[in-house]
């Protein structure tokens, strides 16, 4: 797992090294901290390293802790890390904007150890969140969203039928086999399928094992062929081909393009 990154930028150096020495004692070595003296400092860091917390002053000269914030939340193309904003000053006008940049935490000094150190922890957590978040976007089809899947007002018929698919999604279920277990003509329950979940049987289940399979790929270091078969595919050669029908891409470009790591399949 890589190791998490503490960026503190500061252009007076005494504060810049006191709150350097007080998270390394903390940390333990848990954390690789890191400093800049100014904000074109801080943004270059940031453009070459994921940097998972910047604790940044308000007022340094040419780039100020608010604007620096402010480039970091326009520029998509830079790492995002969590803020904390210092201040020697308690402003209202500085509170305000840190809420709308989306700071988490927003410290007055002369700044203990205790406030400090909660404050990290909580700009850490709230990171944690929001990466688990962005994971959960990664794989969610956007498609299976647009759908009724978890409309109140879908049939009763059609719920059940839900229920069980999702229940034996470890193997191939045909819509014949579905129908009958919701007691329904096939021809007929195809069309109400598709009238109330807005896509065809076979393609809802398409996505919604590579659904499955999407966050296998991204949560666990399971081979391919396993996910494949985990999720109803008799081959990987075949869970390959209908995985880059939709996604434009194999299992293994699609693990190794979010999680850096190679993979077994390309």
């Amino acid at each position: 797992m890589r190791t998490k990154s503490i960026l503190i930028v500061d252009d007076e150096p005494r504060t810049r090294q006191g709150l350097k020495t007080m998270l390394e004692k903390w940390g333990a070595g848990r954390y690789r901290i890191m400093t800049a003296d100014n904000g074109q400092d801080a943004l270059l860091t940031l453009a070459e390293t994921a940097i998972d917390l910047m604790i940044t002053d308000i007022r340094m000269p040419e780039i100020s802790g608010l604007s620096l914030a402010a480039q970091i939340k326009e520029n998509p193309a830079l790492h995002q890390p969590s803020i904390i904003l210092i201040s020697g000053y308690a402003e209202f006008d500085y509170a305000q904007q840190a809420i709308q940049l989306g700071v988490v935490n927003y410290l007055l000094k002369p700044i203990s150890k205790d406030k400090l150190i909660e404050a990290v922890e909580q700009a850490l957590e709230a990171g944690e969140e929001r990466s688990r978040v962005g994971m959960m976007r990664k794989f969610v089809d956007p498609q299976l969203l647009d759908s009724n899947v978890n409309n109140a007002n879908l049939s009763e018929s059609v719920r059940d039928a839900l229920t069980y698919m999702e229940e034996h999604i470890e193997r191939t279920v045909t819509l014949r086999e579905v129908a009958d277990h919701v007691h329904l003509n096939a021809s007929y329950f195809s069309v109400l399928f598709k009238e109330q979940l807005k896509m065809t049987f076979s393609e809802f289940v398409a996505r919604t094992k590579l659904q499955k399979a999407k966050e296998m790929l991204l949560t666990t270091k399971l081979p391919i062929s396993e996910i494949a078969e985990r999720v109803g595919y008799q081959t990987a050669k075949y869970f390959n081909k209908v995985f880059k029908e939709y996604e434009g891409q194999s299992p293994g470009q699609y693990r190794s393009g979010l999680t850096g790591e190679p993979s077994d399949v390309q």
